[in-house]
């Protein structure tokens, strides 16, 4: 029985997760218009943090990024210096499929990156394999951008798994 309630409580997070989120097209008259490939594309830097559910800062970092377009592909290389000292690095191949549509792949990412943009915003929505106290965590990822003028861009994404928050990623992008 003790599993039902569990499976249960599950369900109701994520329905009630998934009946709270806003669409892209909300922003749709919010100015200044994010060009993807042209916001990405050159020199950027982002600082951010790593909240758990909780609220509490579990991780610091910066993050060196440069991107390049041809056409509508696009390469964007990530290396992110964290607190602690450690590193990774993370190469997104992006291509616009349509007026504001956009997918992605990486290598820790499973699948598929769907993106969507409108207005000053762009919703990232993936899966990522993260690695977690030795093992792989398969976490989505509910990734939003919202450009606030031509070189600074905020970035707040969220955490689940199973439909429950683990916590939330908050990035600074200044365009060097």
């Amino acid at each position: 029985m003790k599993n039902f309630y569990v499976k249960l409580l599950l369900l109701i997070s994520l329905l009630l997760s998934a009946c709270s989120s806003i669409d892209v097209q909300h922003y749709r008259q919010e100015q200044p218009k994010l060009e993807l490939k042209r916001y990405l594309n050159g020199d950027l830097r982002a600082w951010g943090m790593f909240t758990d559910r909780f609220g509490e800062v579990v991780k610091r970092f910066e993050v060196r990024m440069t991107g390049r377009w041809e056409g509508n592909k696009g390469v964007l290389e990530e290396d992110f210096i964290y607190s602690d000292g450690s590193k990774q690095r993370r190469v997104w191949h992006i291509e616009e499929t349509g007026p504001g549509q956009y997918r992605g792949r990486a290598d820790d990412v499973i699948g598929e990156a769907i993106g969507e943009a409108s207005g000053n915003a762009l919703r990232w929505r993936y899966t990522l394999a993260l690695p977690i106290e030795g093992r792989t965590w398969h976490v989505q990822f509910d990734d939003w951008m919202f450009l606030i003028n031509d070189q600074v861009m905020i970035n707040r994404a969220k955490m689940l798994k199973f439909g429950i928050e683990l916590g939330e990623v908050t990035l600074s992008f200044h365009k060097e």
